[in-house]
Order: structure tokens, then C-alpha cells, then sequence
């Protein structure tokens, strides 16, 4: 998946601020869960959690995970055609079947689409909850494989799914297990806000919620790793804990040469 804010441009410094060890991994905002691939990739994933509000992104993490065949045969859909015209037709689709009641593969192979083929892999939903990003106008079309299907749904076998809020996963942490919030970021300015997490949207209220669960986490001895936006507003919030500033590439900005390195923190409350 392609996902605003992913974190495949920090992984590096993410890894070099991970615990030796831990019991269960738990990232409650999964996103494009490019941490939770990382640690399978290097052998480092065992009994995990991973956890969105969003629910069509916890739908297609189902599918692939108890049925990446029938999401295969979804996605080779001739109607899955890479121009304007399709993509806004395939969008109303899906938008005809947002949210609808248990999982489906059909709703997952569209969601795939339109994260591929739309604007920079946002993720946008208007007030009435449904998606409302524009096409993306790239040059090529860019389905997954059914070899990388297959092979995701490898390392999801091990790893529970979960549609909650991150306040109600992370009490399910215990002694000696991680956490690695990766929230919706707080805007670095007033028309910089891309915390469109779901219909309602992510807020400093959220962000101040999140970091009372961590002091919670760290009172029941649960290591956590943080990062979001080094703006005054979040550093306030986690000046008991241990902080420092990164440069990470943003990759939301319309125009490629303003995709510019951005400073962002990674909190722990642990020593590495």
C-alpha cells in the first residue's frame, strides 16, 4: 500500500531505536505497516497486533490474510484500467459499498486500486464518510502481484487484525510487550493538515489522549517508540520521555520539488 505519512523513508532511524526484544508487537496504526513488514523481513516478527480505525484498510488486511485468492481473482477485473474515466467510475463503486457490514474481497480489491492509481496514496474521506481523492495520473499501472499478495498474506498469518481505537488495543499490551505508534501527524502549519484519519479526523485532543496511554504504557512497564511532526504543540506532550529529532522525506506535496526533508521525533521510553 501506499499511504500518506508511511514510514518506509524512516525505517532506518526506526530500527536503530528499537527495543533488543520484546513479547508481542503491537502498532495500532498500521497504515501502510511498512515497520510491521520490516521486523518480518529481518526476522524480528513474532506474536503481533495490528490495529486501524479505518475499515476498509482493516478489511483488505483481513482479506489477504484469509483469503488472498479471492482478492487475486478481484483484482484481475478487466474494469481495473489505468485512466481518469475508470478510476472515477471504480471510485463511485466503492463508494456504493464503503463501510458495508463484514469483509469482502470485492471492496478490498477496490480499495487496492484506488490507493495505487490515486492522488499520491491518500487516503481522504468528505463528511458524509466517503473517498474523495482524485486520480493520480500515472504513466503506468500498478496492481499487485499475486506473488506479493500470497507473500503478504505469509506474514499476516501470524498477526491479529483489529478495527479499534488505539486507546483500546494498547490496553491489551502487558509487561515486556512494544508499542509503535505511528498517529496521523499534527499539521506543521494551518494549511498543512493531512490528518484526515477517518471522517472526523485526527486532533490535538487525540494526540493529547495518546499521550496519556503512553505514560499509561510506561506505568505497566510496556516499552513504546513514537513518531510524529517535531512541532512545539507535540513535544509539550512528551517531555517525560526521551526525544529526538529525524529528517524524514515528505511525499504528500503536489509538486515533487517541494517534497522537501521535514523534522520530524521518535519518542521511547526506553534507553537504546
Amino acid at each position: 500500500m501506499k499511504w500518506a505519512g508511511g514510514k518506509r523513508q524512516l525505517l532506518r532511524e526506526l530500527e536503530l531505536r528499537l527495543p533488543e526484544e520484546w513479547n508481542t508487537y503491537y502498532e495500532p496504526f498500521v497504515g501502510g505497516g511498512a515497520l510491521t513488514v520490516h521486523l518480518y523481513n529481518h526476522k524480528r516478527l513474532g506474536p503481533a497486533v495490528i490495529a486501524d480505525l479505518n475499515k476498509e484498510l482493516v478489511n483488505l488486511y483481513t482479506i489477504v490474510k484469509e483469503d488472498p485468492e479471492g482478492l487475486i481473482h478481484a483484482i484481475s477485473d478487466e474494469k481495473f484500467v489505468n485512466d481518469e474515466d475508470s478510476f472515477n467510475a471504480l471510485k463511485a463503486e466503492f463508494n456504493s459499498l464503503i463501510e458495508s457490514p463484514g469483509n469482502s474481497a470485492e471492496r478490498a480489491a477496490l480499495l487496492l486500486y484506488l490507493n495505487k492509481h490515486g492522488f499520491n496514496g491518500l487516503w481522504r474521506v468528505n463528511r458524509k464518510g466517503k473517498f474523495n481523492v482524485p486520480f493520480g495520473r500515472y504513466a503506468r499501472q500498478t496492481i499487485p502481484t499475486a506473488e506479493s499478495i500470497r507473500k503478504f498474506s505469509t506474514l499476516l498469518r501470524k498477526v491479529k487484525i483489529l478495527n479499534e481505537d488505539f486507546e483500546t488495543v494498547a490496553k491489551k499490551a502487558k509487561k515486556g510487550d512494544f508499542v509503535y505508534f505511528d498517529p496521523p501527524y499534527h499539521p506543521v502549519s494551518r494549511t498543512a493538515s493531512f490528518t484526515d484519519y477517518n471522517s472526523t479526523g485526527f486532533r490535538i485532543g487525540d494526540q493529547q489522549r495518546l499521550a496519556g496511554v503512553c505514560k499509561n504504557l510506561t506505568k505497566k512497564k510496556v516499552n513504546f517508540m513514537l513518531s510524529n511532526s517535531n512541532v512545539p504543540e507535540i513535544e509539550e506532550l512528551y517531555t517525560d520521555f526521551h526525544t529526538e529529532e529525524v529528517l524524514a522525506k515528505r511525499f504528500i506535496n503536489c509538486k515533487g520539488e517541494k517534497r522537501y526533508g521535514a523534522s520530524e521525533i521518535i519518542v521511547t521510553n526506553y534507553a537504546y
